[in-house]
């Protein structure tokens, strides 16, 4: 059995007093893709950035490629190989796109270059037009591509897309998951949420769906897929 990339289990965070995530867990195999899902406040980027490091864990473990990792620094998880495009897309207003894609470029942990600043504007076009541009003049779609665009450049092992499609106008969105297709297809395993369960489901190996900080649900992709009545029950669709 091919050993999990990212193996976490039994994390439990608090906002103050409120019991956030219960027991919570998920795990991606090298070049899969896995699917996070749940409504709206049920944990899923909490999940996300306690597996990062931004959040705290009363127990429990994550590991890395085997290795024992739960409660290192963000930073620490950026140089083990994990790229990370949070919700809100977080590009630094004030840089440029140049200046925010050069300042993330480096090797992968295993000294692979695969993601250059000429593969990323061959990705995204769009943003060719905009490299003297600051983060805050791009319009949302563009300031995604960026998000995206500057986690590639660390040429990440995993990369985790909180919400990517979240607000963009409907052609942005099938150019988003154009791009994820393109990331999945150069070996890179991929951690998605997206409301649209449907394009989740259609775009990643398994799934784990989350119901007030717990994992209700999990499986293969396209079994979940064949599960209506209780996707509709747990997510509303």
């Amino acid at each position: 059995m091919t050993q999990a990339l990212l193996h976490a289990a039994g994390l439990n965070t608090y906002y103050g007093d409120s019991h956030a995530l219960r027991d919570g867990g998920l795990a991606i195999a090298p070049g899969t893709a896995l699917g996070l899902l749940g409504r709206n406040g049920m944990g899923k980027t909490t999940l996300i950035r306690t597996v990062m490091g931004y959040l705290r864990s009363r127990g429990g473990s994550v590991r890395w490629q085997g290795q024992e990792v739960l409660g290192s620094a963000p930073e620490r998880m950026a140089r083990l190989g994990i790229g990370y495009v949070p919700e809100g897309r977080g590009v630094f207003p004030n840089l440029s796109v140049r200046e925010n894609l050069m300042m993330c470029a480096r090797p992968g942990p295993g000294g692979q270059r695969d993601w250059t600043f000429e593969r990323v504007m061959h990705t995204f076009p769009r943003l060719t037009e905009r490299l003297a541009h600051g983060g805050q003049q791009l319009s949302g779609g563009e300031q995604q591509m960026l998000s995206i665009g500057r986690a590639l450049m660390t040429n990440p092992l995993l990369l985790i897309l909180d919400e990517a499609t979240e607000g963009l106008a409907p052609l942005i969105v099938q150019d988003i998951w154009r791009v994820i297709g393109e990331i999945r297809g150069s070996g890179i395993a991929t951690l998605i949420v997206d409301r649209s369960v449907r394009l989740v489901l259609a775009n990643t190996d398994h799934a784990v769906v989350l119901e007030k900080g717990q994992v209700v649900l999990q499986g293969a992709s396209r079994d979940l897929a064949a599960q209506p009545e209780a996707l509709a029950q747990l997510l509303g669709v």
